[in-house]
């Protein structure tokens, strides 16, 4: 007769020494059963896992306070890197392409491009570096304008004129009729 088993596994497979082998075993095996459009996604992940790993010293230098930055990778049916609310990394067609966009209000552009993970972080860099500086000058409160003295409505100069015509002639005629009564 065989031998009794004393652990959960058939006799012909190794039983697993560490946990990380009976992962990545589980791991491969899981693989093969859902397919090759896991297998792609995976690898997506792992690249921005890449990724995301070289952009640490970049963030270690951001300061605490500025909080604009909210990196992480979704797990979505598009994995992607995101750097910020409006820009993320996501792979480009052929899965090996860091494609670095921003949305914007008139749609998606493109910042950078590449194979090299070297290119994305420089890019990154550099995004990182406009958004701060955009920031701090919204955060400049401006100088507090100087109310602007209205000058004094100009008046127009034909109504003085029409004026003194007038009182000019009453006290010619008032002359004259004063004249003519004292001759009398």
């Amino acid at each position: 007769m065989s031998e009794p088993e004393t652990s959960g596994t058939h006799p012909s497979q190794p039983r697993p020494v560490r946990l990380r082998d009976a992962l990545l075993r589980a791991r491969i095996e899981a693989a093969d059963r859902t397919g090759v459009v896991v297998d792609l996604r995976d690898a997506e992940v792992a690249r921005l896992e890449i990724l995301n790993d070289a952009l640490d010293p970049l963030f270690a230098q951001v300061p605490e306070q500025i909080d604009l930055f909210d990196r992480g990778i979704s797990q979505g049916d598009t994995p992607r890197l995101w750097i910020d609310v409006v820009a993320h990394v996501v792979m480009g067609r052929d899965k090996r392409m860091y494609r670095f966009v921003q949305d914007t209000r008139f749609g998606r552009i493109v910042l950078a491009e590449s194979h090299d993970t070297s290119v994305i972080v420089d890019a990154v860099t550099d995004y990182v570096a406009r958004r701060m500086i955009e920031r701090e000058h919204a955060m400049v409160i401006p100088p507090e304008p100087k109310p602007v003295l209205a000058a004094p409505p100009r008046r127009s100069r034909v109504w003085p004129f029409v004026l003194g015509f007038i009182l000019g002639a009453i006290a010619l005629f008032g002359i004259a009729l004063l004249a003519a009564l004292r001759s009398w």
